[in-house]
């Protein structure tokens, strides 16, 4: 059994399969993970400001307008999580180099089942502080 994350987590995901949104979202709800779905790429702010993670699917999108969206997100949002899913990794070199200020985003083969996915949204989330 997976245990709920320590800090509640709202995640972004991006696919142009209704499937793939349909079954992350369920595994997410029986997990006590909020989340919300998208079957295409747009702006920075089509994330919302209180997401923790975005995880896209980006084989099904151009790779220039994916790496000009992410490359757009890690300048806008430093924190953010974000998880590629790809079975083509190669073409995600330039979205995915570390640039000094943001989180690096986490190239994940493809497939990747839920449980992967929600390691690495665990992974790259901070522990609460105490107080």
């Amino acid at each position: 059994m997976v245990s709920p994350l320590a800090k509640p987590a709202f995640v972004m995901v991006v696919a142009e399969s209704q499937g793939t949104l349909d079954n992350l979202h369920s595994y997410f709800t029986r997990v006590g993970v909020t989340s919300t779905g998208a079957r295409e790429l747009g702006d920075v702010s089509m994330v919302p400001r209180d997401a923790t993670s975005l995880v896209l699917f980006p084989d099904a999108f151009d790779y220039a307008l994916v790496e000009g969206f992410v490359l757009a997100l890690r300048r806008a949002r430093l924190e953010l999580r974000i998880l590629l899913v790809s079975s083509a990794p190669q073409h995600l070199a330039a979205a995915v180099a570390p640039d000094g200020i943001s989180v690096p985003p986490l190239v994940l083969p493809r497939p990747a089942f839920g449980w992967t996915i929600l390691d690495a949204i665990r992974a790259g989330t901070p522990e609460p502080e105490s107080d």
